[in-house]
């Protein structure tokens, strides 16, 4: 999967509208190879990205979980852990 995209499913507050779509233009990107279509591929492109984004929106809400939720700035030390681990250094910001 492509490592841009990021876990959505069970923080505080939920995932935004825009990390969805930002999450759905990064996977169509992927699955169709061009990080900028053509004019002659823009609104399928389009159109992928937001069937993306209605579905992955759609996932969200009906997804349950008995555990806690977390938060972003969890979830932003934990990378930096793992990049330390990695990489022998912290990720910069």
């Amino acid at each position: 999967m492509c490592r841009n995209i990021r876990r959505l499913h069970n923080f505080t507050p939920p995932a935004t509208d825009t990390e969805v779509h930002d999450a759905a233009v990064q996977y169509v990107r992927k699955i169709s190879g061009s990080t900028a279509p053509s004019a002659a591929n823009r609104e399928a492109f389009d159109r992928a990205v937001e069937a993306v984004s209605a579905a992955t929106t759609e996932l969200l809400e009906s997804l349950v979980t008995s555990a806690p939720p977390r938060t972003r700035e969890e979830e932003a030390a934990r990378a930096k852990e793992r990049a330390q681990r990695r990489f022998g250094t912290a990720a910069q910001n």
